[in-house]
């Protein structure tokens, strides 16, 4: 055979013998898909209707929508969410421009919209499976073919949020930065295998040794493209950076200590990164300034930064093997230029240091107040100040994350021998997320992919143990026919037999079980959002906004020229996305928790105005004050209308107070006789929530109720029974509609004489279109001149054209009454929304 003969049969041969593992891998992924399409019943309605898992979802296909009425260009300032400020999108363009790219492949062009809702459905499905490839790949590197397989198997089936996230109808980026992240570190790791193989210098590179340089170019150069492809789908991004970086200095350490060359560690470092940089650019918004959760200079800035990173270290290294100086001073010089390297930043941009310092508590410390209530901003290992390992046995299943720790000590152990690079890498990759879902469970979603990985090589090497090599060996040797497998059995060792039965049991059962129960959709907004908001919609005037136009952010400092006929619509930030994408209308709070309000880090702060002081306001006056604050401009109202449904008023009321930082004197224990419960007390009773979603607003001066949906069997009844026993109340103990719509209106100003000091009342029957009836009472005491005022906000008129068409209202007229007097008073829209006096 010929020199030139030789390399195409080693490549054939290579095909040869890789093909059944990438058969396997294929049919891995498309039972990865099939488990991720189950819930498809949950997603898919007749008439082509598509609901999606979570309001970020919808939020999603809001700006799918926008970047396909005006492709290429996309949103990038929202005017229509955090009314009056609007929101910068932080999301990254990427997601969305894959799935406009293969709607416009598919749609010829002109998509329909239910083309692309089903496309963007399908979507989270399709790349969850496709994370099947890099974690094939990643295993087979770390414990050979067996291991990747193992963790392709393991992936395909790991529960908790990483399926959750990947599952039909989850229209979110998540699952693009698992994707896009883990090819990253699955090209990182080849191209540092291939350069190290390979003996790559960087005389290499000087001298244009292309037969050496040509793999782990290419290796490099796509990894940098990962990296990229994995910024553009999360800003913060920065975190396998820092992954990257912290795994650095340690190789080079670990290099330095046994005399080995690092070249091809600072050669794959340099390119991945300096490919990132350059990718990242176009899409910097240099207006952000140094900005972890938009595109800004720091995302440039910091892939720079760590190509320096790598140059230096590759420099430094080569000088202490030229100046054969000890290999113990080389962390101590690496720990003092990273402190110098900080000053110097410091220095010369304090808001790069600031947020250098700075992003990793948001990331890697439970987080406290306010954001503490975010569900995936929880940390996994505690619930209610508890330590619990519940969260990641759901997330992981039990013996799959002490499979993960345990895989995490093995490697750890092998820093003591020669570890391969790869080791080390998925050690303090696996490390890092670990600490990531202590900070906040959210990262669990990444996490399982470390803990497919780590499962996968503690099976490999309980599969060597047993010499299971040999036994793929003779099975290779003798079956050379289906015919011959009967006769190859007599190989099989018994140890073998309990291996692969204990990897079954202990780790691919725990995951398959956990998936089939696991795998069930979900879709929102429930039908009583979904009911609102299109009322919403269609029944309150339109605020003067091109619904799908991409608008230009305001100049720094300056608030966004919004038409008079704008206004906002408060509720919690749970629920902005729903108002915006059903109801065409701007939410004051969203969940990106912009417009929360509150306090940030101490009680002593001044209490903002947001969704959070406007719902725990303790009077009517101070909440009308939180809505006139959330818009600085002169004759300008924060808010016109309030929705809020029964989760707000019962389940996370909690959350309100938090955000404000104080918490004390909503809830109060109570003996219950089998132990103690906390129930709401005087000052939840006078929050503007219960005020409106327990009491129908009655009594205040400037809300009526516009709107309600049907009634839930909900927590409300507990609540006002809560009242009555404790508070003396005497209000109906039922479920009223479980989402209320408010007005906050001037009110019309009803003047009269009685007596002085005489107690006069006013009060009228107000009937919901649910038929539902409720007194509406106000009281006050005359002066001493006689004269009384009340301010009511019902109009006993009915609506009027181009303004709300409500079909909540009075069945009568407004009855005053003292003494012995009563008189009856009728009340026009127009005195109600303008502020009218109606004398008695």
């Amino acid at each position: 055979m010929s020199s030139q003969e030789h390399p195409v049969s080693s490549f054939q041969d290579r095909i040869k013998s890789s093909l059944p593992y990438t058969l396997a891998v294929a049919i891995i992924g498309f039972i990865s898909l099939w488990v991720r399409t189950l819930p498809s019943d949950t997603v898919f309605f007749p008439g082509g209707i598509v609901k999606f898992a979570t309001n970020d979802a919808w939020y999603h296909i809001r700006t799918l929508n926008v970047l396909l009425e005006n492709y290429p260009h996309r949103m990038f300032y929202n005017p229509m969410t955090n009314y009056p400020h609007g929101s910068y999108i932080h999301f990254g363009p990427l997601f969305d421009q894959m799935i406009a790219i293969t709607s416009m492949i598919l749609g010829a062009g002109s998509p329909s919209p239910q083309l692309v809702n089903t496309i963007g459905a399908y979507f989270p499905a399709v790349l969850g499976a496709l994370i099947v490839i890099p974690v094939y790949y990643i295993g087979k590197h770390l414990g050979g073919r067996k291991a990747g397989l193992l963790a392709a198997i393991l992936i395909a089936f790991a529960p908790g949020q990483f399926l959750s996230r990947s599952l039909i109808g989850f229209t979110d980026h998540h699952v693009a930065e698992s994707l896009f992240s883990t090819f990253f570190m699955m090209f990182f790791m080849l191209a540092l295998i291939s350069a190290k193989e390979k003996k790559l210098r960087l005389e290499d590179v000087f001298n244009k040794n292309f037969d050496i340089l040509k793999e782990p170019l290419l290796y490099s150069v796509v990894a940098g493209v990962m990296y990229s492809a994995y910024q553009l789908s999360w800003p913060g991004g920065s975190l396998f950076l820092l992954i990257a970086l912290v795994y650095a200095v340690f190789q080079y350490i670990l290099d330095n200590f046994r005399n080995e060359s690092s070249d091809y560690l600072g050669f794959a470092g340099i390119v991945t990164f300096l490919v990132s940089a350059i990718l990242i650019l176009p899409f910097v918004h240099p207006d952000m300034g140094f900005s972890l959760y938009y595109y800004s200079w720091f995302h440039v800035v910091t892939a720079l930064g760590t190509m320096a990173s790598f140059a230096a270290l590759s420099f430094l290294e080569r000088e202490f093997k030229r100046k054969q100086l000890k290999a113990y001073y080389f962390p101590l010089i690496i720990l003092g230029a990273g402190i110098l390297g900080l000053l110097i930043a410091k220095i010369v941009s304090p808001s790069l240091y600031s947020l250098i310092i700075h992003a990793p508590t948001t990331v890697f410390m439970i987080q406290q107040g306010g954001p503490s209530t975010i569900g995936e901003a929880s940390s996994i290992f505690y619930q209610g100040g508890v330590f619990t390992l519940s969260k990641a046995f759901a997330n992981f299943t039990a013996t799959g994350f002490l499979a993960s720790l345990l895989g995490m000590l093995v490697l750890a152990a092998s820093l003591f021998r020669r570890p391969k690079p790869q080791e080390v890498l998925v050690l303090i990759w696996s490390f890092f997320i670990l600490l990531a879902i202590y900070g906040q469970n959210r990262f669990a979603y990444y996490y399982s992919i470390n803990v497919s990985i780590l499962g996968a090589y503690l099976g490999g090497l309980l599969l060597d143990r047993v010499k299971w090599s040999e036994l793929d060996q003779k099975f290779k040797s003798n079956v050379r026919s289906p015919a011959d497998i009967p006769n190859a059995f007599k190989f099989i060792k018994i140890q073998q037999v309990l291996a692969v039965l204990a990897i079954v049991v202990f780790l691919i059962y725990p995951v398959y079980g956990s998936a089939m129960y696991q795998a069930k959709g979900s879709n929102e907004p429930n039908e009583p959002w979904l009911e609102a908001t299109l009322w919403l919609r269609s029944n309150t005037p339109d605020p003067g906004m091109d619904f799908n136009a991409i608008y230009e952010a305001p100049e720094d400092g300056e608030l966004f020229a919004y038409p008079d006929t704008a206004y906002g619509v408060m509720s919690w930030w749970d629920y902005g996305h729903y108002i915006e994408y059903f109801g065409h209308r701007m939410p004051n709070a969203n969940p990106f928790q912009a417009g929360v309000g509150g306090r940030r880090t101490s009680i002593d702060e001044e209490n903002q105005p947001g969704a959070a002081s406007f719902f725990t306001a303790q009077s009517e006056g101070e909440a009308s004050a939180v809505l006139e604050a959330v818009d600085p401009r002169p004759d300008k109202t924060g808010a016109r209308y309030i929705m809020s449904d029964a989760r707000m008023a019962t389940d996370i009321f909690g959350a309100m107070p938090a955000w404000t930082l104080d918490t004390e004197g909503y809830f109060q224990p109570y003996w219950t006789g089998s132990g103690y419960q906390n129930i709401p007390s005087t000052r939840y009773f006078n929050s503007m929530e219960a005020r409106l979603h327990i009491f129908d607003a009655n009594g205040l001066k400037q809300y009526r109720m516009v709107y309600e949906t049907q009634a839930y069997q909900t927590d409300e009844v507990g609540y006002k029974q809560v009242y009555n026993f404790f508070s003396g109340g005497n209000i109906p103990e039922t479920n009223t509609g479980y989402l209320k719509v408010f007005e906050y209106v001037k009110g019309a100003n009803i003047t009269g004489t009685a007596s002085s000091n005489e107690i006069v009342k006013i009060s009228t029957t107000i009937l919901t279109g649910q038929g539902r009836t409720f007194e509406y009472t106000q009281s006050t005491t005359a002066d001493s001149a006689g004269r009384y005022e009340f301010t009511v906000p019902y109009s006993t008129e009915g609506p009027i054209a181009g303004e709300t068409q409500f079909d909540t209202a009075p069945v009568g007229p407004y009855v005053v009454s003292y003494g012995d007097t009563t008189r009856e008073v009728r009340v026009s829209e127009e005195a109600v929304l303008n502020g009218e006096e109606i004398k008695v």
